[in-house]
């Protein structure tokens, strides 16, 4: 066999997508946001097991929130040079361990502390999850692996965790954490059998903080995600309040249907032509996500409408995370984990932005004002993308 043939033979699988190892990474994520929404669909169950108030157990979804916003960025960076597949596996059997600790703790200052440490694992497995993906594919391929490896998030927001809360109502939430306990083991033997590893970043190679930021098109994505993401947790957070003037609040989890529907279709075309029209795509989440808004706030009433735009809404969301962080790792290379750590802390500071915003928008002029903040800040994330190059 000549050199050439032993080239071929040794590149072939990174040719096609290793979709078992990337479904591995996608349940990883599945299972990290049902982690972090469980408490908000089980909040009086939980509230009377641990003897607290409702309001008490919210505060399990803030520190989850604040661990992945404080942790992302040092143990990324503290971690690079570690070898990839043990750090991913640290990472996934964390959620075993706090899972564990939630299901059988009655102690409310115990169960946050576990919630806590939930968001540090966080922070860590997804900004590990983006360059884990494109480093098993040959680089034509990356922005479809990204894509699967993605699918997991909004699987679980539009079918876990109805899902999960049902399961808590039916059987209980410490039981719904022990099944999540489970299902992590499983995962945790799957990751092992299937997805590579990979050596970390030898130290002539990683880059400072300031040197990836500084990097062509690291600054304009992580603007566009600090934008489009603090738009969409505006008018997310503040959904019911939202669909009062149309007559649908009662309906908030057919809404919540749809929108989830819209962005497994919306990650689905990404899916297809991320490789290809990343650019591309990208102008279009944002100029569909201002046309929602729009439709929003001019036809708040009209039901139909507003079922239409939160469907062109989720079409819009769906892929964005893939595109965001194919932006990224194609734009920051080798530092791309470095990168992907800045881009779940913006991430993150774009939910408690929006949760913040919708809070003061919706007490000082109402949910009037949602939309047209919406549209503003998409066609500055519009603008922002409208300047950049497209990576590659």
């Amino acid at each position: 066999m000549n050199d050439s043939s032993t080239t071929q033979c040794l590149s072939s699988p990174r040719e096609r997508l290793p979709m078992m190892g990337l479904l591995a990474l996608a349940t990883a994520g599945f299972i990290t946001i049902l982690t972090e929404a469980m408490p908000a669909g089980l909040l009086p169950q939980m509230s009377a097991g641990l003897g607290v108030s409702e309001a008490l157990v919210g505060q399990l979804v803030t520190l989850y929130a604040l661990g992945s916003l404080l942790a992302a960025i040092p143990l990324t960076i503290a971690t690079r040079g570690w070898r990839r597949r043990p750090l991913l596996l640290i990472a996934i059997g964390g959620f075993a361990l706090v899972n564990s600790v939630t299901a059988l703790s009655s102690v409310y200052w115990l169960t946050l502390v576990a919630r806590l440490l939930a968001g540090v694992f966080a922070g860590l497995l997804w900004a590990l999850l983006a360059g884990y993906a494109s480093r098993m594919v040959a680089p034509h391929l990356q922005g479809r692996a990204i894509a699967v490896a993605m699918l997991g998030a909004p699987l679980a927001l539009s079918l876990g965790v109805p899902a999960g809360t049902f399961l808590g109502t039916a059987v209980g939430w410490r039981l719904s954490f022990a099944i999540m306990t489970g299902l992590t083991v499983v995962l945790l033997a799957w990751v092992r059998w299937q997805v590579p590893d990979f050596a970390g970043q030898g130290a002539q190679q990683r880059l400072g903080l300031r040197q990836v930021l500084c990097l062509p098109g690291v600054r304009p994505v992580l603007w566009v995600t600090f934008t489009y993401v603090l738009a969409h947790n505006i008018l997310y957070t503040y959904i019911a309040p939202f669909l009062v003037p149309a007559g649908i609040a009662a309906d908030i989890d057919q809404v919540l249907l749809v929108f989830g529907l819209a962005a497994l279709m919306g990650i689905w075309i990404v899916g297809l032509l991320i490789d290809r029209r990343l650019h591309t795509l990208l102008l279009v989440s944002c100029v569909m996500f201002g046309a929602a808004a729009l439709g929003l706030g001019l036809w708040m009433t009209d039901a139909d409408i507003v079922y239409a735009s939160i469907a062109l809404w989720g079409l819009a969301f769906g892929g964005l995370p893939a595109l965001l962080q194919t932006a990224l790792a194609k734009s920051a290379g080798n530092s791309a984990d470095a990168a992907q750590s800045m881009l779940v802390t913006v991430w993150n500071l774009g939910i408690a932005g929006g949760g913040l915003v919708g809070g003061v928008l919706l007490q000082g002029w109402g949910v009037m004002s949602f939309p047209w903040a919406v549209a503003g800040l998409a066609m500055l994330a519009l603008i922002a993308t409208l300047k950049t190059r497209s990576p590659q």
